[in-house]
């Protein structure tokens, strides 16, 4: 999958799930507002020890194969 073919969206975490799986809801003004993906960190993220918590705001980059599944990309304050 190439770099360019990724939607980049913004959500809000709704529930942690082990092994570093999150589900996110989609809060930014598109089609897929209200639904909830699952979402998985970034290597960045997980490199740096960046941790995610429940009601965090995320930017999430979805595939336009499987709009049910992302990763986390950057964590918002």
């Amino acid at each position: 999958m190439a770099k360019d073919e990724v939607i980049e969206l913004e959500g809000k975490v709704v529930e942690v799930m082990p092994n570093a799986i999150f589900k996110v809801e989609i809060i930014s003004e598109c089609p897929m507002k209200g639904h909830v993906i699952n979402a998985h960190l970034s290597g960045k993220l997980r490199m740096n020890y960046i941790w995610i918590l429940l009601g965090d705001k995320v930017k999430v980059e979805v595939s336009i194969y499987d709009l049910t599944k992302g990763r986390i990309t950057w964590r918002s304050k």
